[in-house]
């Protein structure tokens, strides 16, 4: 009987995978390539290093990222509770002190006499292994990562359009139209008139814009041109491209706008909506700022920002299940952001899942997954199911199905969102046991 599983990565999801298999008996191999081989913004050869920010967000469990935290809570998560034993003061949100960190979670690892931690950078993928070497994995295992899912099935950077919640959108500035009435009411168009539309080209022209690190500029500017750049090019340059009204006629007036914005269904539930040709390198309270110029967008709830940056990460929808584990190997899984997530903790909690799903694959038990009205469970299930153009997603109510009845202010739809996740979690933890 197999008793051993490899773990390629470090990280978040590579150390919470590992102690999801440690307390349940597995030996664990887990593969760490720094300090001998290094990327680009690693500063230490610490597990667990965070190295964009200390911030693992909001602890409000009425919040989407405090509702993760209290499903991980419960699911046993190491790498949260080391998270809140080196905390530091930061309001609402759950900051901690990184070096500290990542030495709490060393010594608790330590503990374990089955871990080997291994100081090498691993490129095999056989049977019983889970890929969590994060979105800076290095070329030599990004070529056997392609070799083992497909060479157009893995991705190398984000180029992701902002996302808004559907309820925030003003229908009264939006309709649905397929250009040249051809698809149906797979796009919702959001009209400016021609005042409305020199003002948007020119703040966007002007905004504050993220500056890129250098190992990342070519490959993305190379891949699409962000939305601002387009701007800049000229007054009519957005026209012609994402911008352009021909084929579309508002069903009310029958007027051709003089732009539009189109927005395309991001999820099965109908909640989400993505901003058409609208990848950008912008700051993310500059899209707020000047995206919300655009009529239809004026009280838009951003869900995701759009980012451009270096994220190593594999078509979760076509290649992974529910568990994280691949579809062409069930001996194989996926965990962190290389599987599609995006985020600290839901890094943390593809690894649990990941973790738990190998253990009851050993066993030769049944798959689980959270039901898909928890953060856990309706993240999990957009990562293996999303209809679109997939890209990386953290936690969000809007991925989770509708409450069944109208709840009016915001703050108490949210309360109820989080009070149906916690009810309902409680069957799957009796399954874990």
């Amino acid at each position: 009987m197999q008793t051993k599983v490899r773990i390629i990565g470090g990280g978040l999801a590579g150390v919470e995978a590992a102690y999801q298999l440690l307390i349940r008996g597995y030996e664990v191999d887990l593969y760490e390539m720094r300090p001998k081989v290094r990327t680009a913004i690693h500063q230490t050869d610490k597990l667990c290093e965070l190295v964009c920010s200390n911030s693992l967000k909001s602890v409000d469990v009425n919040t989407s990222q405090g509702l993760l935290k209290y499903e991980l809570d419960k699911m046993n998560s190491l790498v949260l509770r080391c998270a809140r034993i080196c905390s530091v003061p930061a309001g609402g949100a759950l900051a901690v002190d990184r070096h500290l960190f990542s030495e709490k979670v060393e010594e608790e690892l330590s503990k374990f006499d089955k871990l080997n931690i291994i100081r090498e950078e691993c490129l095999e993928i056989d049977d019983y292994t889970i890929i969590a070497s994060g979105p800076l994995t290095s070329d030599k295992l990004s070529e056997k990562i392609a070799e083992f899912l497909g060479e157009s099935d893995l991705h190398f950077f984000d180029a992701v359009a902002p996302i808004v919640s559907f309820d925030s959108i003003d229908m009264e500035n939006a309709f649905y139209q397929g250009r040249y009435n051809k698809g149906g009411d797979d796009y919702l168009n959001c009209p400016l008139n021609k005042e409305e539309y020199e003002n948007f080209q020119n703040q966007l022209s002007l905004a504050e814009r993220v500056i890129q690190k250098d190992f990342e500029k070519k490959e993305i500017f190379s891949a699409c041109m962000p939305i601002e750049v387009m701007a800049n090019k000229g007054i009519d340059t957005m026209r012609y491209g994402p911008l352009k009204p021909v084929g579309i006629y508002n069903p009310v007036t029958n007027i051709r706008p003089y732009a539009v914005v189109q927005l395309r269904k991001e999820d099965n539930y109908n909640k989400l909506y993505n901003l058409v040709g609208f990848q950008t390198n912008l700051k993310f309270g500059e899209q707020k700022r000047v995206f919300s110029m655009i009529p239809a967008l004026k009280n838009a709830e951003f869900v995701r920002f759009g980012v451009m940056h270096r994220n190593t990460f594999i078509n979760a929808p076509k290649l992974l299940d529910t568990t994280f584990a691949t579809k062409q190997n069930k001996n194989i899984y996926f965990a962190g952001q290389i599987s599609g997530v995006e985020g600290y903790l839901e890094s943390v909690l593809s690894g649990l899942l990941a973790g738990i799903g190998m253990a009851r694959n050993l066993e030769g038990k049944e798959k689980i997954c959270p039901p898909p009205t928890t953060a856990s469970g309706s993240l999990t299930r957009y990562v293996a199911s999303a209809t679109t153009n997939f890209q990386p997603m953290h936690v969000s109510f809007s991925l989770m199905p509708e409450l069944g009845f109208r709840v009016r202010e915001k703050a108490k739809r949210k309360e109820a969102y989080s009070e149906r996740a916690r009810k309902d979690l409680i069957k799957f933890l009796e399954e874990l046991k």
